[in-house]
Protein backbone atom coordinates (compact mmCIF):
# COMPACT_ATOMS: atom_id res chain seq x y z
CA UNK A 1 0.00 0.00 0.00
CA UNK A 2 1.65 3.70 -0.89
CA UNK A 3 2.71 5.60 2.12
CA UNK A 4 4.46 8.55 2.59
CA UNK A 5 5.72 11.12 4.84
CA UNK A 6 5.61 14.77 3.08
CA UNK A 7 8.46 16.81 5.42
CA UNK A 8 10.91 19.54 5.58
CA UNK A 9 13.66 20.89 8.08
CA UNK A 10 11.82 24.04 7.24
CA UNK A 11 9.16 23.24 9.49
CA UNK A 12 11.43 23.22 12.30
CA UNK A 13 12.43 26.97 11.70
CA UNK A 14 8.91 28.06 13.05
CA UNK A 15 10.12 28.21 16.88
CA UNK A 16 9.06 30.50 20.25
CA UNK A 17 11.98 32.40 21.74
CA UNK A 18 10.71 30.65 25.49
CA UNK A 19 8.46 27.94 26.42
CA UNK A 20 5.84 26.94 24.47
CA UNK A 21 3.90 24.04 23.65
CA UNK A 22 3.74 24.16 19.86
CA UNK A 23 7.37 23.86 19.59
CA UNK A 24 9.91 22.40 17.06
CA UNK A 25 10.47 19.25 19.40
CA UNK A 26 6.47 17.96 18.79
CA UNK A 27 7.68 17.33 15.40
CA UNK A 28 11.06 15.85 16.20
CA UNK A 29 9.01 13.27 18.80
CA UNK A 30 6.95 12.48 15.40
CA UNK A 31 9.59 11.65 13.41
CA UNK A 32 11.37 9.50 16.08
CA UNK A 33 7.64 7.23 16.45
CA UNK A 34 7.94 6.89 12.47
CA UNK A 35 11.71 6.33 12.35
CA UNK A 36 10.42 3.29 15.07
CA UNK A 37 8.05 2.04 12.27
CA UNK A 38 10.74 1.99 9.82
CA UNK A 39 8.45 4.52 8.33
CA UNK A 40 10.52 7.13 7.62
CA UNK A 41 11.60 8.50 4.11
CA UNK A 42 10.91 11.61 3.50
CA UNK A 43 9.53 13.81 0.32
CA UNK A 44 10.74 17.16 0.59
CA UNK A 45 7.07 19.37 -0.51
CA UNK A 46 7.58 22.83 -2.36
CA UNK A 47 6.33 25.94 -0.83
CA UNK A 48 3.46 27.70 -2.67
CA UNK A 49 3.62 30.90 -4.48
CA UNK A 50 1.66 33.27 -1.69
CA UNK A 51 -0.99 33.59 -3.76
CA UNK A 52 -2.23 30.08 -3.42
CA UNK A 53 -2.67 31.23 0.69
CA UNK A 54 -5.64 33.37 -0.31
CA UNK A 55 -7.98 30.58 -1.25
CA UNK A 56 -8.55 30.16 2.14
CA UNK A 57 -7.26 33.42 4.11
CA UNK A 58 -8.02 36.80 3.29
CA UNK A 59 -5.24 39.52 1.79
CA UNK A 60 -5.22 41.95 5.13
CA UNK A 61 -4.89 38.75 7.16
CA UNK A 62 -1.88 37.47 4.78
CA UNK A 63 -0.37 40.70 5.13
CA UNK A 64 -0.59 40.81 9.06
CA UNK A 65 1.28 37.90 9.55
CA UNK A 66 4.40 38.55 6.62
CA UNK A 67 4.47 41.82 8.57
CA UNK A 68 4.51 40.10 12.35
CA UNK A 69 6.83 37.82 11.21
CA UNK A 70 10.12 39.93 10.12
CA UNK A 71 10.66 39.47 13.61
CA UNK A 72 9.87 37.56 16.79
CA UNK A 73 6.11 38.58 17.90
CA UNK A 74 2.52 37.55 19.02
CA UNK A 75 -1.03 37.02 16.94
CA UNK A 76 -2.98 36.86 19.91
CA UNK A 77 -0.90 35.68 23.94
CA UNK A 78 -1.73 32.16 22.40
CA UNK A 79 -0.08 32.08 18.84
CA UNK A 80 3.40 33.68 17.57
CA UNK A 81 5.40 33.82 14.63
CA UNK A 82 9.20 34.24 13.99
CA UNK A 83 11.15 35.02 11.27
CA UNK A 84 10.86 31.44 10.28
CA UNK A 85 7.39 30.84 10.03
CA UNK A 86 6.52 32.08 6.74
CA UNK A 87 8.59 29.93 4.89
CA UNK A 88 7.33 27.18 7.10
CA UNK A 89 3.59 28.11 6.35
CA UNK A 90 4.53 28.07 2.52
CA UNK A 91 6.04 25.31 3.01
CA UNK A 92 3.40 23.70 4.91
CA UNK A 93 0.63 24.49 2.08
CA UNK A 94 3.24 22.54 -0.44
CA UNK A 95 3.61 20.01 1.70
CA UNK A 96 -0.60 19.70 1.88
CA UNK A 97 -1.36 19.71 -1.70
CA UNK A 98 1.48 17.45 -2.97
CA UNK A 99 -0.61 14.58 0.07
CA UNK A 100 -4.04 15.18 -1.33
CA UNK A 101 -2.28 15.03 -5.39
CA UNK A 102 -0.13 11.50 -4.12
CA UNK A 103 -3.36 10.61 -2.27
CA UNK A 104 -5.45 10.62 -5.66
CA UNK A 105 -2.43 9.70 -7.92
CA UNK A 106 -1.19 6.43 -5.96
CA UNK A 107 -3.74 6.13 -3.14
CA UNK A 108 -2.75 5.12 0.11
CA UNK A 109 -1.95 7.49 3.14
CA UNK A 110 0.19 10.61 2.77
CA UNK A 111 1.19 12.53 5.72
CA UNK A 112 1.81 16.29 5.20
CA UNK A 113 4.36 16.40 8.62
CA UNK A 114 3.75 20.15 8.97
CA UNK A 115 4.25 23.15 11.56
CA UNK A 116 2.97 25.45 11.77
CA UNK A 117 -0.59 23.71 12.55
CA UNK A 118 -4.05 25.13 10.77
CA UNK A 119 -7.24 24.37 11.86
CA UNK A 120 -7.97 27.00 13.64
CA UNK A 121 -7.10 29.95 11.75
CA UNK A 122 -10.13 31.28 9.68
CA UNK A 123 -10.70 33.28 7.06
CA UNK A 124 -9.73 36.53 8.49
CA UNK A 125 -7.69 35.23 11.67
CA UNK A 126 -10.09 33.92 14.49
CA UNK A 127 -12.84 32.13 13.47
CA UNK A 128 -16.62 31.76 15.06
CA UNK A 129 -15.51 34.23 18.00
CA UNK A 130 -12.86 32.45 19.08
CA UNK A 131 -10.33 34.07 21.98
CA UNK A 132 -7.00 33.19 19.99
CA UNK A 133 -5.70 31.23 17.02
CA UNK A 134 -5.14 28.42 19.20
CA UNK A 135 -1.22 28.07 17.78
CA UNK A 136 -2.24 28.60 14.36
CA UNK A 137 -1.06 30.25 11.66
CA UNK A 138 -2.62 29.20 7.89
CA UNK A 139 -5.29 26.43 7.69
CA UNK A 140 -3.33 23.61 5.45
CA UNK A 141 -7.02 21.56 5.90
CA UNK A 142 -8.78 23.76 4.63
CA UNK A 143 -6.58 24.47 1.97
CA UNK A 144 -5.87 20.90 0.76
CA UNK A 145 -9.87 20.56 0.78
CA UNK A 146 -10.10 23.21 -1.57
CA UNK A 147 -6.92 21.58 -3.52
CA UNK A 148 -9.09 18.26 -3.55
CA UNK A 149 -12.08 19.75 -4.69
CA UNK A 150 -10.14 21.60 -8.01
CA UNK A 151 -8.79 18.34 -8.44
CA UNK A 152 -12.02 15.67 -7.73
CA UNK A 153 -15.18 18.06 -7.94
CA UNK A 154 -15.87 17.42 -4.02
CA UNK A 155 -14.22 16.36 -0.63
CA UNK A 156 -14.63 15.18 2.48
CA UNK A 157 -12.58 16.03 5.45
CA UNK A 158 -12.76 14.40 9.11
CA UNK A 159 -11.05 16.44 12.01
CA UNK A 160 -10.32 14.41 15.13
CA UNK A 161 -8.41 16.40 16.89
CA UNK A 162 -9.29 17.08 20.37
CA UNK A 163 -10.20 20.53 19.99
CA UNK A 164 -13.10 21.94 17.05
CA UNK A 165 -11.51 22.75 14.04
CA UNK A 166 -13.27 26.22 13.63
CA UNK A 167 -11.16 28.02 11.44
CA UNK A 168 -11.68 24.77 8.54
CA UNK A 169 -15.35 24.89 9.60
CA UNK A 170 -15.90 28.91 8.86
CA UNK A 171 -13.24 28.53 5.33
CA UNK A 172 -16.02 25.27 4.18
CA UNK A 173 -18.87 27.13 5.99
CA UNK A 174 -20.88 27.80 2.86
CA UNK A 175 -19.36 25.31 0.74
CA UNK A 176 -22.36 22.65 -0.48
CA UNK A 177 -19.10 20.48 -1.66
CA UNK A 178 -17.28 19.90 1.49
CA UNK A 179 -18.58 17.72 3.87
CA UNK A 180 -16.71 18.41 7.06
CA UNK A 181 -17.26 16.00 10.39
CA UNK A 182 -15.71 17.27 13.20
CA UNK A 183 -15.05 15.18 16.29
CA UNK A 184 -13.61 16.65 19.19
CA UNK A 185 -14.34 17.78 22.95
CA UNK A 186 -16.98 19.64 24.59
CA UNK A 187 -16.84 23.19 25.77
CA UNK A 188 -13.31 23.70 25.61
CA UNK A 189 -11.07 26.03 23.57
CA UNK A 190 -12.36 27.31 20.73
CA UNK A 191 -15.85 27.20 22.06
CA UNK A 192 -17.66 25.96 18.93
CA UNK A 193 -18.30 22.62 17.01
CA UNK A 194 -21.84 21.76 18.51
CA UNK A 195 -24.63 19.38 17.15
CA UNK A 196 -26.64 22.71 15.22
CA UNK A 197 -23.90 23.75 13.59
CA UNK A 198 -25.01 22.24 10.23
CA UNK A 199 -23.34 24.49 7.40
CA UNK A 200 -24.46 28.17 6.05
CA UNK A 201 -27.42 28.66 3.15
CA UNK A 202 -26.81 25.84 0.47
CA UNK A 203 -24.53 24.37 2.37
CA UNK A 204 -26.96 23.09 5.37
CA UNK A 205 -25.73 19.34 6.35
CA UNK A 206 -21.79 19.61 4.92
CA UNK A 207 -21.27 20.59 8.54
CA UNK A 208 -21.29 17.68 11.04
CA UNK A 209 -20.08 17.94 15.11
CA UNK A 210 -19.80 15.53 17.42
CA UNK A 211 -19.29 17.43 20.53
CA UNK A 212 -18.06 14.64 23.29
CA UNK A 213 -18.15 14.69 26.58
CA UNK A 214 -15.48 15.58 28.89
CA UNK A 215 -13.52 12.43 30.10
CA UNK A 216 -14.27 10.13 27.00
CA UNK A 217 -12.08 7.66 26.17
CA UNK A 218 -12.09 4.64 23.46
CA UNK A 219 -15.18 3.26 23.98
CA UNK A 220 -17.23 6.65 23.48
CA UNK A 221 -14.58 7.90 20.36
CA UNK A 222 -15.41 4.29 19.01
CA UNK A 223 -19.23 4.48 19.14
CA UNK A 224 -19.55 7.74 17.15
CA UNK A 225 -17.44 6.71 14.61
CA UNK A 226 -19.02 3.80 14.49
CA UNK A 227 -22.71 5.67 14.20
CA UNK A 228 -22.28 8.65 12.64
CA UNK A 229 -18.87 8.99 10.52
CA UNK A 230 -18.60 5.63 9.24
CA UNK A 231 -22.33 5.95 8.07
CA UNK A 232 -21.62 9.17 6.14
CA UNK A 233 -18.23 8.36 4.62
CA UNK A 234 -20.22 5.24 3.31
CA UNK A 235 -22.68 7.65 1.90
CA UNK A 236 -20.24 10.02 0.28
CA UNK A 237 -17.81 7.54 -1.38
CA UNK A 238 -14.82 9.83 -1.22
CA UNK A 239 -12.40 9.89 -3.70
CA UNK A 240 -10.09 10.85 -1.10
CA UNK A 241 -10.38 12.00 2.40
CA UNK A 242 -8.16 14.91 3.96
CA UNK A 243 -8.21 14.41 7.49
CA UNK A 244 -6.88 16.70 10.21
CA UNK A 245 -5.14 14.72 12.10
CA UNK A 246 -4.65 15.76 16.24
CA UNK A 247 -3.59 13.02 18.61
CA UNK A 248 -4.07 15.92 21.42
CA UNK A 249 -6.22 13.41 22.76
CA UNK A 250 -4.81 10.81 23.87
CA UNK A 251 -4.71 10.18 27.87
CA UNK A 252 -1.55 11.80 29.43
CA UNK A 253 -1.56 14.62 26.68
CA UNK A 254 -3.00 16.87 29.28
CA UNK A 255 -4.45 19.54 27.02
CA UNK A 256 -7.65 18.10 27.51
CA UNK A 257 -9.51 15.57 29.54
CA UNK A 258 -9.94 13.07 26.86
CA UNK A 259 -8.48 9.83 27.86
CA UNK A 260 -7.60 7.95 24.15
CA UNK A 261 -5.54 5.10 23.55
CA UNK A 262 -3.71 3.44 20.68
CA UNK A 263 -7.02 1.22 20.35
CA UNK A 264 -8.91 4.24 18.81
CA UNK A 265 -6.27 5.49 16.77
CA UNK A 266 -5.68 2.46 15.42
CA UNK A 267 -9.28 1.37 14.88
CA UNK A 268 -9.93 4.43 13.19
CA UNK A 269 -7.15 4.01 11.04
CA UNK A 270 -8.65 0.22 10.16
CA UNK A 271 -11.83 1.84 9.07
CA UNK A 272 -10.59 4.21 6.32
CA UNK A 273 -8.50 1.88 4.99
CA UNK A 274 -9.74 0.99 1.95
CA UNK A 275 -10.04 5.46 1.21
CA UNK A 276 -7.22 7.39 -0.07
CA UNK A 277 -6.01 9.58 2.76
CA UNK A 278 -4.07 12.99 2.92
CA UNK A 279 -3.68 13.48 6.15
CA UNK A 280 -2.81 17.25 7.72
CA UNK A 281 -0.92 17.31 11.37
CA UNK A 282 -2.21 18.50 13.58
CA UNK A 283 -2.11 19.20 17.49
CA UNK A 284 -0.70 16.40 19.49
CA UNK A 285 2.41 17.36 21.65
CA UNK A 286 3.74 14.40 23.91
CA UNK A 287 2.85 10.68 24.47
CA UNK A 288 0.09 11.42 21.79
CA UNK A 289 2.92 11.41 19.39
CA UNK A 290 4.88 8.68 20.67
CA UNK A 291 2.18 6.26 20.79
CA UNK A 292 -1.50 7.36 18.73
CA UNK A 293 0.11 8.81 15.99
CA UNK A 294 2.31 5.25 14.83
CA UNK A 295 -0.86 3.33 16.27
CA UNK A 296 -3.32 5.08 13.64
CA UNK A 297 -0.55 4.74 10.71
CA UNK A 298 -0.28 1.01 11.48
CA UNK A 299 -4.20 0.56 11.68
CA UNK A 300 -4.31 1.94 8.38
CA UNK A 301 -1.65 -0.08 6.72
CA UNK A 302 -2.72 -3.40 8.30
CA UNK A 303 -6.00 -3.02 6.84
CA UNK A 304 -7.38 -5.03 9.27
CA UNK A 305 -10.85 -3.95 10.59
CA UNK A 306 -11.70 -5.85 13.95
CA UNK A 307 -14.74 -5.51 15.43
CA UNK A 308 -14.09 -3.13 18.87
CA UNK A 309 -16.98 -4.17 21.77
CA UNK A 310 -17.49 -0.84 23.44
CA UNK A 311 -19.62 0.74 26.04
CA UNK A 312 -20.28 4.15 25.98
CA UNK A 313 -21.18 6.51 28.40
CA UNK A 314 -24.81 7.74 28.86
CA UNK A 315 -23.49 11.22 28.02
CA UNK A 316 -22.26 10.08 24.83
CA UNK A 317 -25.43 7.94 23.67
CA UNK A 318 -27.01 11.57 23.93
CA UNK A 319 -24.58 13.36 22.11
CA UNK A 320 -24.99 10.79 19.24
CA UNK A 321 -28.40 11.06 18.98
CA UNK A 322 -28.52 14.56 19.24
CA UNK A 323 -25.92 14.38 16.10
CA UNK A 324 -28.27 12.06 14.38
CA UNK A 325 -31.26 13.36 14.94
CA UNK A 326 -30.01 16.94 13.45
CA UNK A 327 -28.38 15.48 10.41
CA UNK A 328 -30.91 12.67 9.68
CA UNK A 329 -32.76 15.82 7.47
CA UNK A 330 -29.63 14.87 4.99
CA UNK A 331 -27.96 11.64 6.12
CA UNK A 332 -29.48 8.12 6.33
CA UNK A 333 -28.49 6.41 9.39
Amino acid sequence: MAFSVIYSPVFLEHKPEDYHPENPKRLLRAVEALKRLNLWKPVEPAPVPEEELLKVHSREYVELVREKGFSFSYLDPDTYVSPGTWEAALTAFGASKLSVEQALEKKGLHLALVRPPGHHAGKSGRAFNAPTLGFCVFNNSAYAAKIAEELAGKVLVIDFDAHHGNGTQEILWNDPNAVHIDLHERDIYPWSGYEHEVGGRDAEGTKINIPMPHYSGDDDFIYSWNEVVLPIVSQFKPGLIVLSAGFDGFLGENLTTLRLSELFFAYIGSTLSRYPLAVIFEGGYSVGLDKGLPAFIGGYLSGEIREVPVTPSYETLRTVARVKEIQSEWWGF
